[in-house]
């Protein structure tokens, strides 16, 4: 895992230009503490932080090969799963390797392959390929999305970097965000290429983009597709746990120390489980982390999302598999703490207002790196096989509409503390329609299908193309900000595929929420984390934090002439700080979680504002 950047300038000599490579390779040194590289041609420059996950002495970047028709270079980012496979099979080519990395594989698999070798990898990357060949920059995304990966058109080539500060580091890169860009991080929809920063775009998931003198090009490699499904239950389950057995084998393999973020949920367990009886196999112990608040599991109280505290299901895991096990627990002054925020700010690039669930995975995160420099997480487990909530509810089901917005109206309503006429210009509700249209719109389905299966196959795509990005990339950014790899098996694009093209009565087949993955891993769980009912990410009930709030807000309440109010509403900011910390409504909680970001955000970047 590390950071990439670079520049390409076809009526330019970048050779003069390290000092600015230099700038945008540096914002990258959270993502890649171990080392540091750059390669400079007259038109391209790459440049490179490394973590260093396998072969620690080799592996370094950039990494080029000469070849008879000109230099090719490459930066990368992320893990190829089945690099020694494609090592054995590009040997038998006439390949040699010199050294043990992923890195030299996947740069050699360009060279036998060209772009396609994007279809023969599995695994999380984002990498970019400087082709003196043809003079022409490859930029290539994993299918998921679980690395990002960003660029910026210029008048003659491109800006790019795994993420935004790399490439807003270049004078040629302004700090500008439109209407759209507000409008994208108010709606939550995760509009596909979306970044925050005006003229700046992601390379979307499963997606090539090659740059060469005449401009910039797209390629789809991947997508869902559908698919009839032919196996019978019994099937079906078999075919889930020999997908997971290998997939969570796999992403094991590193020779750094590794650990599962376990919170007691079932997909963390599964992944908990099947991780320890591997690593028994090789006589090694287990290390699991979990984040819990101080007095939760004593003072929890149901929620609307949350039906039982993570604890005691936690230690039911931790106990069965024997794992090293470790509470990571927070107060409401850490998950409070200015610095904490401008950080989680920071390692975003937006302010996106998630408050101490996003401070406490980064609080989380920092722990876990002292100990660790590889995390399994359960991740997207929800997206894949149908585990959310709203998928069994009806009126979700039925909104024209997300059905993550459908079902928690609370998302959209932290925007109300924007000033009234920025919300009007704004028009979140008839932005996120049109978004909605056009990703529903994208969906293929079988021919014969149902009405009912038609609407749960588009319901599970939306998720697997909009609402699982906008997490893996939160999960990512504060996870490299510590300089720690999070894996996702439940990613792994053989397992999307394939449970995608399930029809919904085998998601559902024993009347529960993610039937498949209960079954195919209840080997490796105890009886109640397979009878546990769906529960999210924590957030702490102590009305300290939202007190904490109140008293920050009042405090930039105090700057009358801070920008940040060319957004927020002082009527609303006055309002939510009068308010009973201890029954303070869950979304005003969040619109000061909100308040506060866009302050420090302001603060941060300086950004120009351009809404008219």
């Amino acid at each position: 895992m590390c950071g990439i950047t670079g520049w390409v300038s076809f009526h330019s000599d970048l050779t003069g230009r390290r000092q600015t490579l230099d700038e945008m390779t540096e914002t990258m040194a959270c993502r890649g503490p171990d080392d540091s590289g750059t390669w400079i041609a007259p038109h391209a420059a790459l440049g490179h932080r490394r973590l260093a996950i396998i072969d620690l002495p080799g592996g370094r970047q950039p990494m080029s090969i000469r070849t008879a028709g000109g230099e090719i270079a490459m930066v990368y980012s992320g893990e190829a799963y089945n690099f020694s496979e494609l090592r054995a099979e590009l040997e038998k080519l006439g390949h040699s390797f010199t050294t043990d990395s992923d890195t030299e594989v996947v740069l050699h698999g360009y060279l036998e392959w060209g772009e396609a070798v994007a279809e023969h990898l599995n695994g999380m990357y984002a990498f970019a390929i400087w082709d003196a060949r043809d003079e022409k920059l490859v930029m290539i995304r994993d299918r998921m999305g679980i690395k990002p990966f960003y660029y910026h058109p210029t008048r003659d080539g491109v800006l790019f970097g795994s993420e935004p500060k790399a490439i807003l580091a270049n004078p040629l890169a302004r700090k500008v965000v439109d209407a759209d860009g507000f409008r994208e991080l108010f709606a939550f929809s995760k509009t596909p290429g979306w970044s925050l920063w005006k003229d700046m775009y992601e390379v979307e998931p499963g997606t090539i983009v090659r740059v060469d003198a005449d401009g910039i090009h797209e390629h789809t490699y991947w997508k869902l597709d559908a698919v009839e499904h032919t196996d019978d239950q019994e099937t079906t389950v078999a075919r889930v746990r020999e997908l997971m057995t290998d997939i969570v084998h796999r992403q094991l393999v590193a020779d750094v120390p590794r650990c599962v973020l376990l919170s007691g949920g079932l997909d963390s367990s599964a992944i908990t489980g099947l991780a320890a009886a591997r690593l028994a196999e090789q006589g090694e112990q287990l290390r699991t982390f979990s984040v819990d608040f101080l007095g939760q599991e004593e003072n929890f109280r149901p929620d609307e999302m949350r039906d039982t505290p993570d604890s005691p299901y936690i230690r039911d895991v931790a106990k069965l598999v024997g794992s090293a096990h470790q509470d990571i627990v927070l107060d409401p002054d850490a998950l409070t703490d200015p610095a904490v925020r401008r950080k989680v700010i920071t390692a975003r690039d937006i302010p996106a207002g998630m408050g101490d669930m996003d401070a406490s995975l980064l609080l989380l995160f920092t722990a876990i790196r002292k100990e660790s420099t590889v995390a399994l997480s359960g991740e997207s487990a929800d997206e894949v096989f149908g585990g959310y909530r709203w998928f069994h509810d009806e009126n979700a089901r039925n909104a024209k509409n997300f059905p993550w917005l459908a079902y928690n109206t609370g998302i959209q309503e932290r925007g109300n503390m924007l000033r009234p006429d920025i919300r009007e210009q704004l028009a979140i509700e008839d932005y996120t329609a049109d978004q909605y249209r056009t990703a529903v719109a994208k969906v293929e389905h079988l021919d014969g299908a149902s009405d009912f299966e038609r609407q749960m196959r588009t319901i599970c795509n939306l998720h697997l193309t909009r609402m699982v990005r906008a997490l893996l990339d939160r999960k990512d950014r504060a996870s490299m900000a510590v300089g720690l790899e999070v894996r996702v098996p439940f990613c792994d694009h053989r397992l999307v595929e394939y449970v995608y093209n399930t029809p919904w009565s085998l998601k559902t087949f024993d009347g529960r929420e993610k039937s498949l993955l209960r079954h195919a891993t209840k080997h490796v769980l105890p009886q109640s984390v397979t009878d546990r009912v769906k529960s999210p990410y924590p957030s702490t009930q102590d009305p300290g934090y939202a007190a904490a709030l109140q008293q920050q807000a009042k405090e930039v309440l105090a700057e009358r002439d801070n920008p940040v109010f060319n957004l927020v509403d002082r009527n609303w900011l006055t309002t939510a700080i009068d308010q009973d910390p201890a029954t303070m409504p869950t979304v005003m909680r969040g619109g000061l979680d909100r308040a506060l970001d866009l302050y420090h955000w302001f603060d941060i970047y300086r950004p120009e504002i351009q809404l008219g």
